[in-house]
């Protein structure tokens, strides 16, 4: 995988692919939906507020005339909320080409999801998990179909937590939320491995964004993770998010990502910089972990990706 100093200079057109993005009203989500219709896709901004997603594709619409947007609710950490988006995407649309796992939260005091799972887990790893497997039939009736998972550079501080996956025992922000950026790469690189063993057409990326100024830091943390990532880091060391883009955009759209590849700023630290191919950490490829947190996402979202999939 070659990509010195790609851009999105370098998104090729994406006349006629319809693309799915999470979290589409702020952040990289945003910048993401922008980059692709731009270029000619039909996204489709699954979006937790409603009102502000139609704010979101008017400014980018009065931008960008004539780009093709639609705006459908979905809240990643109710279960009941992603049955929902996807009931209606299967009413509104005969396939997806392109899947991008983007939205996110970051280091929230210890809260339940309805269904009773840890919220940061519930909304970056469970309500993604269900929305592919609930898409997949969509997916495999795509053109090039990808699957885009955006983890993060801190995947590789975290611990698998399997046997205490609510914090119960014992919580800490920052650590539940390296947890959830850990199963997003356990779940991207099995997903690839499961796809990979059946021959089939639709692929699994992982992206991450290395340290990108986004709301993330500051608006949904607690105080001390406010002032830590977005009154001192953001402007010390965030790399602005039109750049923190980039790596999964060029999983998304470019021909030679390479699937089951984690691309990743290619600076110091994986910080900033160009996307560039990294390595996932032991535990993001460990089989059993794999197998693990796959047989657990089954059983806390009722969803199974049937035949379309290996069992193991």
């Amino acid at each position: 995988m070659t990509v010195d100093g790609w851009s999105t200079e370098q998104i090729p057109d994406l006349s006629g692919r319809t693309f799915v993005v999470t979290g589409a009203t702020a952040g990289l989500g945003l910048v993401t939906t922008r980059a692709l219709a731009v270029r000619g896709a039909r996204v489709v901004l699954a979006v937790r507020d409603e009102e502000r997603g139609r704010r979101v594709a008017a400014d980018i619409t009065a931008a960008h005339p004539g780009v093709d947007l639609e705006v459908r609710r979905i809240d990643l950490a109710d279960l009941d909320s992603v049955r929902m988006f996807a009931d209606r995407m299967h009413t509104d649309h005969s396939r997806v080409d392109v899947l991008v796992n983007n939205a996110g939260v970051m280091a929230l005091p210890r809260t339940l999801s309805p269904q009773g799972h840890e919220v940061q887990f519930a909304t970056n790893h469970l309500g993604h998990f269900a929305l592919t497997g609930l898409l997949l039939d969509l997916l495999l009736a795509g053109r090039d179909p990808r699957v885009v998972t955006v983890t993060s550079v801190n995947h590789r501080q975290a611990k698998v937590r399997f046997a205490d996956p609510t914090g119960e025992r014992g919580y800490s922000p920052m650590g539940f939320y390296n947890t959830s950026k850990l199963a997003n790469a356990i779940f991207g690189y099995e997903l690839h491995r499961r796809l990979s063993a059946v021959a089939s057409p639709l692929r699994s990326f992982l992206a991450h964004p290395g340290y990108t100024a986004t709301n993330l830091q500051s608006s949904g943390t607690t105080p001390i993770w406010r002032l830590l990532l977005g009154r001192i880091g953001n402007p010390l060391l965030a790399q602005p998010v039109d750049r923190g883009v980039w790596p999964q955009l060029f999983a998304a759209t470019d021909p030679g990502a390479q699937p089951g590849q984690l691309v990743a700023p290619g600076g110091p630290g994986e910080l900033r910089g160009h996307p560039a191919p990294a390595k996932l950490s032991a535990a993001a490829t460990d089989p059993e972990h794999g197998r693990l947190l796959w047989e657990l996402s089954e059983q806390a979202t009722g969803v199974r990706f049937g035949s379309l999939l290996p069992a193991d």
